[in-house]
């Protein structure tokens, strides 16, 4: 496993780039989770889970997804973290149909 990326030391700071996000993204972005840990490569990756409106999902959802992966860009260096983003997006809906833990 390749040594631990300044992102895990700096959890504080991630957490309060999310919630700036979802705050200047509500109502279109319900919440964000993120974890962070190694990719498919063994890379640090920092995995966002991102929650949307039905509405934003159904009619905005090109202009959504954009603004989320910018906005947490421009906001986290993510070079500097050591951490390569992933961004995964699911509706209101699916998530009442899924239930997943880790998305609530």
């Amino acid at each position: 496993m390749p040594i631990t990326p300044a992102g895990v030391v700096k959890q504080a700071e991630i957490a309060a780039a999310v919630a700036e996000v979802e705050r200047l993204l509500a109502p279109d972005v319900v919440h964000i989770r993120y974890e962070i840990g190694t990719d498919w490569s063994g890379d640090w990756a920092v995995f966002f889970r991102v929650v949307l409106s039905d509405e934003a999902s159904k009619y905005r959802l090109r202009e959504v997804v954009t603004q989320v992966v910018w906005r947490l860009a421009d906001r986290l260096d993510f070079p500097a973290l050591g951490l390569f983003p992933y961004h995964n997006f699911r509706s209101e809906s699916e998530q009442a149909v899924l239930r997943e833990e880790t998305w609530a």
